[in-house]
């Protein structure tokens, strides 16, 4: 089974409303080394440009028993979508403060498929609020889970 590549900071940086399913466009050996889960997206974002989606910033790193065939890790790739997608997605885009970002790799079938979130970046009392209500949920987890153990 593949490895999925997750963003593990894309819900701690954004408030994330919408999420779209995008295929991504892979050269020579960058399939093999998504399947080992040889890859980094976070920090990486999309953008819409000439009406086609782009990611930037993905590093998947070269294959090992490749050969010339391995590519740039940082290599711009495309993403995609159908047309109404992208021009919904681009007229979204131009609210202030909107970012698109990666919030997964993984496999569906043989394809390789990039979730996407529109989004809203967080302010840093975002982000302490968003910590503070983890923590405590955490610990009503942890005080439960003692409770059923001497009950």
């Amino acid at each position: 089974m593949p490895a999925t590549i997750h963003n593990h900071k894309a819900r701690r940086d954004y408030f994330i409303n919408e999420t779209y399913e995008a295929g991504i466009e892979l050269k020579g050996t960058e399939v093999k080394s998504l399947r080992n889960a040889r890859a980094s997206i976070d920090d990486a974002f999309a953008r819409v440009e000439r009406n086609q989606i782009w990611l930037y910033s993905a590093h998947i790193n070269p294959y090992e028993f490749g050969n010339r065939n391995n590519v740039d890790p940082l290599r711009p790739r495309r993403l995609l979508l159908h047309k109404k997608e992208i021009d919904r997605l681009a007229s979204k885009l131009g609210a202030k403060g909107m970012a698109l970002v990666p919030l997964k790799i993984y496999f569906t079938k043989s394809f390789a498929k990039v979730l996407l979130g529109l989004g809203k970046g967080k302010a840093q009392y975002d982000k302490r609020e968003t910590l503070k209500r983890k923590t405590a949920e955490r610990e009503v987890q942890r005080a439960l889970r003692d409770r059923n153990k001497r009950g």
